[in-house]
């Protein structure tokens, strides 16, 4: 049962470390959004986005969850695991309502549903 336990929260981990990373990037992007009409390159802007200190902690944390996934997949078939992958939607679209004061459609809220309802199928399975 332990190795179980430490499996899922391998899992825990890749979703909260993926969901920090996408959050940080869009979060960066909105604020940094200026840079866009500064008149340097765009390739020089997405060099500058590379060293915010808060995109780079978003590609950390992108890069900490694909170690964490290597740890899930040592525990768990990659069948049963990566369904669970999936539970990065829900967690991004809450937490992109409430940080990134995104809105929730009715259509997006039951998209959500589904998904969670699906891993629990897939999980199961």
């Amino acid at each position: 049962m332990r190795g179980n336990l430490v499996g899922y929260g391998f899992i825990a981990a890749v979703i909260l470390l993926t969901v920090y990373a996408q959050l940080c990037l869009k979060w960066r992007l909105n604020q940094l959004s200026s840079l866009s009409s500064d008149g340097h390159p765009q390739l020089f802007r997405l060099l500058l986005l590379l060293l915010d200190p808060v995109i780079l902690s978003g590609l950390a944390a992108a890069f900490l969850a694909s170690i964490a996934w290597m740890g899930a997949l040592k525990h768990f078939d990659f069948g049963f695991a990566y369904p669970f992958m999936s539970l990065n939607f829900p967690f991004a679209i809450l937490f992109g309502s409430w940080l990134l004061h995104e809105a929730i459609s009715v259509q997006r809220l039951v998209g959500v549903i589904f998904i969670m309802a699906g891993t629990i199928i897939a999980a199961r399975g």
